[in-house]
């Protein structure tokens, strides 16, 4: 458990279900209602401050430079005629303290230190600092570095061969089941086929920035961090202090996607630079710099073997897939995570190789796992339908399983084919023709349907809850809003057990000062921290209850009053004049292993392929999802619809191409990696089912962010397919892998 003092704590663990809720009985009425965000003001007139915005006295700009080769030991840095010009302070070349790597989530270790050996074009050796950024950003690019060239491995292609089994992480590198290899010979129906996926990058839109600032022997660091209750602690361990001398704030943070996840190298090398200036330093990433030395999606190769019986029930699953990543790295993009829970087949395999390659490292982008391993299990399922002569929902539908198919355990809520059903409703399915058939003027049309699934995980996060004798309240936590609605839905949630209008709710986030949190990433931190804030509102009801005099059973609150005994008090007189206060605290227990907890939904979306220039256009997408209580409509949909553009994405524009010479991103700007712009969205269309998950946490919510990303993109790749009758295997389905099998004119 964290320590807090001398607060009153609430504490849950998930050993047990959890049915009744008080968001089920509150009757202030704005939990769930599409409200409009808490923070948005701040954001549209500029007021919100993010983490390079802040005003420090007497700052210094610190500019980061790379590597510019592959791989090689630093022979000298030549810093002498830099200093030289005019406003630079200072070149700080710490080999052994820089951060080679980032850091990936959740972690409490220092990231991989020491840079005297670089492993990848654009590792970060060194930070110039000026007096203006004008004049570090011009001494940086004038920095020479000096090495002695190693070795590299830089070609995929070349070096595939050599991939080793993935260690266990989140899911076990190497899993079998049954008799795969008996069960796919003897298979009535068999595909086996090869997806292949290339690097992503995040792409979000706030670089990484620190301004890191010494007090008394501790740090303040002002970060772009997605989880700063865990960064503090990478951070102090990176720099060898004690983590109670290290203070994030993060208050807004602009897109993170996982790239914001762990620390940065921007992050140590403002704090060294700072410590030995004795003054503030900022430190922000230039966009190329955020490409090549943060952390990318993986590439992945994914072979793909199903072996159905004639009537469509799958009797072999097989997902093998080979991934890249830098030597001694144990992260590997799980490719196969959904592969385990979302169909049915006694006999299975799910494999992960990496292969070494001295490229940028491989860490989390946002779902990862499913947003690239549905591409291939989602298409596949659809090549299987085709050879069987089956709807592909009738055969997603046929695969549906009771229980978990590997562990044996129920489901704590499934709704992946109410899912299917829903979306084909509303999408009109049953207008779909054969591949190839409809033809509108110069363009193709066609529909395809993917299936969407994302794990569900509760972590442990605490937040507190304050109750002012004016009726307002206050809740604060470590917890951050990475633009998904963390502001919001916190709010919604303190307000609806208190009885309180949300704009009596302040909300306070992203300062590790505050109760610990799990922060944002993997989807858990509207369910995890907003359980905690649950817990802390639920302690502090309990107190109101106890002054007013009434059971807490009997008490109702709303509007700011007190209800119960025929008596009705404003809450501001019950809580005295020092106010009220309690911290929750949820932590994940029996619940996670006694039952399979995940959210499901489908994609829909059709396509216009144009027969002359093979432009594909997704003409519009349809989505309908299943995470439990939606905590507020508007941010949820908001979610989806991100995620489904990020489908769009990895289906038709993203990658990230590597120089097989030596690793280099060709492409590490906006400019050049290809994100969908407005011009690439359709309508989309999202609807939500009603679920509530009691086996999950106190609030019934699951994750929802990822799980709108996870089968967008094959959804768009099947639809392409059923337009064109051409099936596209390398992601993304860019013109040229189309225009020499289109029909002719």
């Amino acid at each position: 458990m964290f320590g807090f003092g001398k607060d009153d704590t609430n504490t849950l663990t998930m050993n047990q279900p959890h049915p009744d809720s008080l968001l089920d009985t509150g009757v202030q009425g704005v939990i769930s209602k599409p409200l409009d965000r808490v923070d948005g003001p701040k954001k549209v007139t500029g007021t919100a401050t993010y983490a390079a915005e802040y005003a420090i006295e007497n700052i210094a700009h610190g500019v980061l430079v790379g590597a510019n080769f592959g791989h090689g030991k630093i022979k000298a840095i030549h810093a002498d005629a830099v200093k030289a010009i005019p406003g630079v302070i200072d070149v700080i070349t710490d080999y052994d303290s820089f951060i080679r790597n980032s850091q990936q989530g959740g972690e409490t270790e220092a990231p991989t230190q020491g840079v005297r050996t670089v492993d990848y074009f654009g590792e970060i050796v060194a930070i110039v600092v000026a007096e203006s950024f004008e004049v570090a950003r011009d001494a940086a690019k004038r920095l020479k570095v000096e090495y002695e060239p190693l070795d590299g491995t830089f070609d995929y292609e070349a070096n595939k061969a050599e991939a080793e089994p993935a260690p266990d992480g989140l899911i076990k590198g190497h899993y079998d089941q049954g008799d795969f290899d008996q069960a796919f010979e003897g298979a009535a129906v068999k595909v086996d086929v090869t997806y292949t996926t290339p690097s992503q990058n995040s792409a979000a839109m706030e670089p990484h920035a620190s301004i890191a600032v010494w007090e008394d022997g501790a740090l303040t660091l002002y970060g772009a961090y997605q989880m700063p209750t865990s960064d503090a602690q990478q951070l102090a361990k990176a720099l060898g202090i004690s983590s109670s001398k290290v203070r994030i704030i993060a208050r807004y943070i602009g897109g993170g996607f996982g790239a914001k996840l762990g620390i940065a190298p921007e992050s140590v090398a403002a704090a060294i630079a700072a410590k030995r200036l004795n003054r503030p330093v900022k430190a922000v990433m230039l966009r190329q710099q955020v490409f090549d030395a943060t952390v990318r999606r993986s590439n992945t190769e994914q072979r793909m073997r199903l072996g159905a019986e004639a009537g469509g029930r799958i009797v072999a699953l097989g997902h093998e897939s080979i991934t890249s990543n830098l030597p001694d790295e144990d992260f590997f993009e799980p490719v196969g995570i959904g592969t385990h829970f979302l169909y049915a087949g006694e006999n299975r395999r799910i494999n992960h190789d990496v292969v070494r390659l001295n490229w940028t490292l491989s860490g989390s982008m946002r779902a990862p796992g499913e947003a690239v391993g549905m591409v291939g299990m989602e298409c596949a399922m659809d090549e299987l339908a085709e050879a069987i002569g089956m709807d592909p929902i009738d055969l997603r539908k046929v695969n549906d399983p009771q229980q978990d198919p590997e562990l044996n355990v129920p489901y704590s809520s499934r709704n992946l084919t109410r899912s299917l059903e829903e979306g084909a409703k509303h999408f009109g399915w049953d207008q779909r023709r054969a591949p190839g058939q409809r033809r509108e003027g110069d363009w193709l049309i066609g529909m395809g349907v993917a299936a969407a699934c994302r794990s569900n995980q509760l972590q442990q996060s605490a937040a507190k809850v304050e109750l002012h004798p004016d009726g307002s309240a206050t809740v604060s936590s470590a917890m951050t809003d990475i633009g998904t609605g963390s502001y919001t839905i916190m709010a919604q949630i303190a307000a609806e057990i208190l009885g309180l209008p949300v704009e009596k709710v302040t909300m306070a986030l992203g300062d590790t000062n505050d109760p610990p949190a799990a922060g944002s990433g993997g989807s858990w931190g509207a369910a995890s921290a907003g359980s905690a804030v649950y817990l802390a509102a639920e302690r502090v009801r309990e107190k109101l209850a106890k002054a007013m005099g009434v059971d807490t059973d009997s008490l109702t609150l709303k509007d700011g009053m007190a209800i119960g005994d025929n008596r009705s008090v404003p809450i501001g007189e019950l809580v005295g004049k020092d106010g009220l206060s309690a911290i929750g605290e949820i932590r994940p227990g029996a619940q996670e292993k006694q039952f399979n907890q995940a959210s499901y939904g489908a994609h829909f979306a059709e396509v216009g392929v144009n027969v002359i220039t093979g432009e594909v256009r997704v003409r519009r997408m349809l989505g309908v999802f299943a995470a439990g209580r939606v905590l507020n409509a508007k941010t949820a949909r908001s979610q989806c619809l991100g995620g489904m553009t990020f489908g769009i994405g990895t289906a038709l524009t993203e990658e990230l191409i590597h120089d097989p010479r030596t690793g280099k991103l060709v492409n590490h700007d906006l400019a050049e990696y290809h994100v969908p712009v407005n011009a690439d969205v359709p309508q989309q269309e999202v609807h939500f089912l009603d679920e509530r998950d009691i086996h999950a946490n106190p609030i019934h919510a699951k994750g929802i962010g990822e799980l709108g990303i996870s089968g967008a993109a094959p959804a768009v790749v099947n639809a392409i397919y059923n337009a064109t009758g051409i099936r596209v295997r390398d992601m993304p389905v860019t013109l040229d892998k189309l225009l020499d099998h289109l029909p002719a004119l």
